[in-house]
């Protein structure tokens, strides 16, 4: 199978919407010329498919003790990383924020670019403005 097939089966749903949104990524992904990742080595896609085996097989384990803001993001229909294991580690997670796309597959951000892309700046931005909320706070209190 061609990358660029395993992409289209993998990221996406067989739905005509889900496979016009591949075309799309695909496209997208062909336009860029500069500063592209480099090529990942079978080597390295066997290594991602046995961790996420692992994962998707083992209880979800400690993670009450993540402390730190999580964004998890996930199509409602992914074939590599299921579903329900991105539900579990969100319900999990003390702060996490869930986000599940419709007729999409693993590659939901890509399918939803656009809204992927606005969920995850307003996720950051949360992120900044705590962060410098409390790098100001203590300032303003030793300039008073």
């Amino acid at each position: 199978m061609s990358r660029w097939r395993a992409k289209t089966f993998l990221f996406f749903t067989p739905s005509l919407s889900s496979q016009k949104s591949a075309g799309e990524f695909l496209t997208r992904l062909s336009e860029r010329t500069v500063d592209k990742d480099a090529t990942v080595s079978d080597e390295t896609i066997q290594a991602q498919a046995v961790a996420i085996t692992k994962w998707g097989t083992s209880p979800a384990n400690d993670l009450e003790a993540v402390t730190q803001p999580v964004l998890v993001a996930n199509g409602d229909d992914d074939t590599m990383f299921p579903t329900i294991k991105s539900i579990e580690l969100f319900q999990k997670s003390p702060n996490a924020t869930l986000s599940i796309f419709p007729d999409a597959s693993h590659g939901g951000i890509f399918q939803y670019a656009r809204e992927f892309v606005r969920q995850a700046v307003t996720f950051l931005d949360g992120l900044t403005r705590v962060k410098c909320r409390a790098l100001r706070e203590p300032r303003a209190r030793h300039l008073a």
